[in-house]
């Protein structure tokens, strides 16, 4: 009798097409077994509880944030039980940044880190002559019309967190305020200031809109911080190639410091095949897998193996050793069990406020509010 398992992950070419590749894969080495990947969008993946989707689905890919909740209310598997224990210690060891730990909570691994991200740089090369290194460079651009940025209510909360941790605090680190004044003034005005020369459209894109609309149109030659995307440092999957690096530096400090994105798959605490999703698990999550088959079908690997591989990099453009300097000090966000409720309602505010100006310290306010209130639920 073959058992029939469904996952869900998202539906972009990085999330959907190596996981049905490596189902694929797995079926024909496990006959008894069919794997079907269902797909919702970039935004409802960030924002659908999923304790909604272990419901209907064996398997889920996760976003990190939603750890906390995961062991707090044990609506998905923790891995420690169904995984060896020296896999597991594999996955810690060659981690890219803190993706393996982005997943781990209470003592308990409750998703593998099958895919790694955070906002980095990209220029289209044909129209760009160099990455640009500081952020004076980056307004001159922005001023020119020549610079795109997501900007989706998501994404603006990310790039709040990203100018926190780099003017040297990262965020929900107190009970009762998001970032201290001062910090939390300047990065509001600081991303208003980009934000003023930005193309109105950007307050609508996300960031695979983001890399669309520089590789099918000719009107961005530089996007400063976004999720990075190898598909478009890989030739002939968009009508023109992105080249990946780091991002600029702040005078007075280092290099940005971006914020924690990624994957993880994770186990339905419902499956009645769990045995089976673990099995599943580790044969994509298994170095050789990641930085071979899962690269080739367009994945965008979490082990370390994978973003040093020269084979991998060859298909990207090098899209993966530009790019792992920027995972490596990138931020990992708060994952406490109230932090989605945060998360969910903080970025439409400061959206608002970069696209049509406030005051700073109103929008702080209303931001430390917002924490108090998801705090009392952790």
């Amino acid at each position: 009798m073959v058992k029939i398992l469904k996952g869900i992950t998202w539906n972009h070419s990085r999330g959907y097409t190596s996981m049905a590749a490596t189902a694929q894969r797995f079926e024909e080495l496990n006959p008894d077994v069919r794997i079907i990947w269902e797909k919702r969008s970039l935004q409802a993946f960030a924002d659908e509880p999923i304790d909604q989707l272990a419901k209907r689905y064996d398997m889920l890919v996760i976003d990190h944030p939603w750890t906390g909740f995961a062991a707090h209310t044990g609506v998905i598997e923790a891995l420690n039980k169904w995984l060896p224990a020296e896999f597991l210690d594999d996955q810690a060891k060659n981690s890219v940044g803190h993706s393996h730990e982005s997943y781990s909570f209470s003592g308990q691994q409750w998703a593998l880190a099958i895919d790694a991200a955070t906002p980095v740089a990209s220029i289209r090369p044909d129209m760009l002559d160099g990455m640009p290194q500081t952020w004076a460079e980056l307004m001159d651009l922005a001023k020119q019309g020549k610079v795109a940025v997501p900007s989706i209510p998501q994404d603006t909360l990310m790039n709040f967190y990203m100018l926190c941790s780099t003017l040297g605090e990262d965020v929900c680190l107190q009970d009762d305020v998001v970032v201290s004044e001062a910090i939390g003034l300047q990065s509001l005005q600081m991303l208003r200031e980009l934000s003023v020369n930005l193309n109105r459209a950007c307050f609508d894109m996300n960031p695979i809109q983001v890399y669309e609309a520089m590789t099918q149109t000719d009107k961005f030659a530089y996007c400063p911080f976004a999720y990075g995307y190898s598909n478009y440092a890989r030739y002939n999957f968009a009508r023109k190639l992105l080249q990946f690096g780091d991002m600029v530096t702040l005078e007075g400090t280092d290099r940005l410091r971006t914020t924690l994105g990624g994957t993880g798959l994770a186990i339905s605490a419902n499956s009645e095949y769990k045995e089976i999703c673990a099995q599943y698990a580790q044969f994509v999550a298994n170095p050789h897998m990641q930085s071979t088959f899962f690269v080739d079908m367009g994945g965008q690997p979490g082990h370390r193996t994978a973003w040093l591989s020269d084979s991998a990099n060859a298909v990207t453009n090098n899209y993966f050793k530009d790019t792992l300097p920027g995972l490596e000090r990138a931020f990992l966000r708060p994952r406490y069990h109230g932090h989605m409720q945060f998360q969910d309602n903080s970025g439409a505010p400061i959206r608002e406020y970069l696209m049509n100006g406030g005051d700073e310290k109103a929008l702080l306010n209303k931001l430390n509010e917002l924490y108090r209130q998801s705090k009392a639920k952790s």
